[in-house]
């Protein structure tokens, strides 16, 4: 008889980039079971210029990666609006999100919007009601404070279920 491989908890942060408030959640996967960790957004002041709301995003990505100290990050991936403008400043806060934890050392995985939905809900058009409600099922303890935080957990949860995949599609093409 051969004895089960030991889980080792994986800690992985999941970011939902934006201007106005970046979201983020960390968790813990072990094997099938998720554990809340905390939740919480970035939210540079209003009057703030572009170049120093980047900077207090990052400022504050970098304080959450060094207080949870995650081993995995996620992120969502940006999707191409009719505003030009406002998706090239989305990706600027995106960049800046991809950024912080890469200087930690950190690998980021990103997922599509409509797939942490699916993995979430089950549903890939998904309203924020709908996840709202999963995450209170998946993590009991959760309490996010914004939709952004919410996001960002559901983010998280989506790595969690999809990791062990993207590592072996990575190992295969020798990345």
């Amino acid at each position: 008889m051969t004895s089960q491989p030991i889980r080792i908890p994986v800690r992985i942060i999941g970011i939902d980039p934006g201007l106005r408030r970046t979201g983020w959640g960390v968790i813990e996967s072990e094997g099938n079971r998720l554990v809340y960790i905390g939740c919480g957004s970035v939210e540079p002041p209003d009057d703030l210029s572009l170049a120093s709301r980047l900077r207090a995003i990052h400022e504050g990505l970098a304080a959450v990666l060094g207080e949870f100290k995650p081993a995995e990050a996620a992120i969502e991936q940006t999707f191409v609006n009719k505003d030009g403008v406002a998706t090239l400043k989305l990706g600027q806060a995106r960049g800046v999100a991809l950024l912080a934890p890469a200087l930690f050392g950190i690998e980021v995985a990103e997922y599509a919007p409509n797939q942490v939905k699916k993995t979430v809900v089950g549903a890939g058009h998904a309203d924020k009601n709908q996840i709202g409600v999963m995450l209170k099922i998946l993590l009991p303890k959760a309490e996010p404070p914004s939709p952004d935080a919410a996001d960002a957990l559901a983010i998280a949860i989506t790595h969690a279920h999809h990791r062990q995949g993207q590592a072996l599609r990575m190992k295969v093409a020798g990345l």
